[in-house]
């Protein structure tokens, strides 16, 4: 299996995997989802899929089988240094069937930033102790794995089979999805005219509406309908204040403006009134 396997453009999905106890617990707060999101949308691309895994093995290992098998481009951040809760790198070989070893390139990243750290100390910058060679541990990958640059410490994460794996902290991990972005991506940067519209419904019932949403994506298959039910908000005015919908379509857009239309005279004729907000 190649480490970038052909595939069409139409069918190529975008994953992500937060790893850690700590987003699970709620001792930290995730932001690496809103960021990949946010650094896809800018090169015309989008999230299908994010799952959250807690620093366990045989979790890591089951999601990580399925998303290799699933041909997805995949970040997964968190997991990747070395202690001992750090199970990333050893489950992401196991997922594969392959063992991990010491990268070249890792090494020689990992030494030169100890002999930085060290600051001229020539106990910290042997890189032979106990506590510098388990600092080596960081960049023990799977077999054939490619390096992705850290510019936040040089210590780097690193690339198999499409799947990314990055730092949890997210001052390293966004500029390390951006770089992947770029250097492997670019290509399907701004391939599909993406849009959406929506509007709000207020005082509207899912249950009714559901039909001529259903109708609507069997009209046009490339367009997927969307419900955001909203009980309302006391702080804010006007409909936003009650209960209300926000429904929409977003997809290609060559077909988005028909749909588009066909949902809002649908929904006018089922006796809603509809409030229009600025497009996407």
């Amino acid at each position: 299996m190649p480490n970038n396997p052909p595939s069409k453009i139409s069918s190529r999905r975008f994953g992500l995997v937060v790893i850690g106890d700590e987003i699970l617990s709620g001792r930290r707060q995730d932001k690496h989802l809103g960021k990949l999101i946010e650094l896809l949308s800018e090169r015309g691309l989008s999230l299908s899929w994010a799952r959250y895994v807690a620093d366990d093995p045989d979790q890591i290992i089951d999601c990580l089988k399925h998303s290799f098998a699933s041909g997805d481009i995949v970040f997964s951040t968190g997991g990747i240094g070395a202690t001992p809760d750090d199970h990333t790198r050893f489950c992401s070989g196991q997922a594969l069937g392959i063992g991990i070893a010491l990268h070249p390139e890792a090494k020689r990243l990992i030494a030169g930033r100890i002999l930085v750290m060290a600051e001229g100390d020539p106990k910290k910058a042997d890189l032979n102790t106990p506590e510098n060679q388990h600092r080596f541990k960081m960049g023990e990958f799977p077999v054939g794995s490619e390096i992705i640059p850290n510019p936040y410490n040089q210590i780097p994460g690193f690339r198999i089979f499409e799947h990314h794996f990055l730092p949890g902290f997210p001052v390293m991990a966004a500029p390390m999805m951006a770089w992947c972005l770029d250097e492997y991506y670019s290509d399907l940067f701004h391939r599909l005219d993406w849009s959406e519209r929506s509007f709000i419904v207020p005082n509207g019932v899912e249950s009714s509406l559901t039909p001529l949403m259903e109708r609507i994506e069997r009209e046009f298959p490339d367009i997927k309908v969307f419900s955001l039910p909203s009980v309302g908000d006391p702080s804010k005015t006007g409909i936003f204040a009650q209960r209300h919908i926000e429904l929409g379509v977003k997809g290609n857009l060559k077909s988005l403006e028909s749909a588009w239309n066909e949902l809002r005279l649908g929904t006018l004729s089922l006796g809603y009134e509809i409030h229009e907000i600025a497009m996407h």
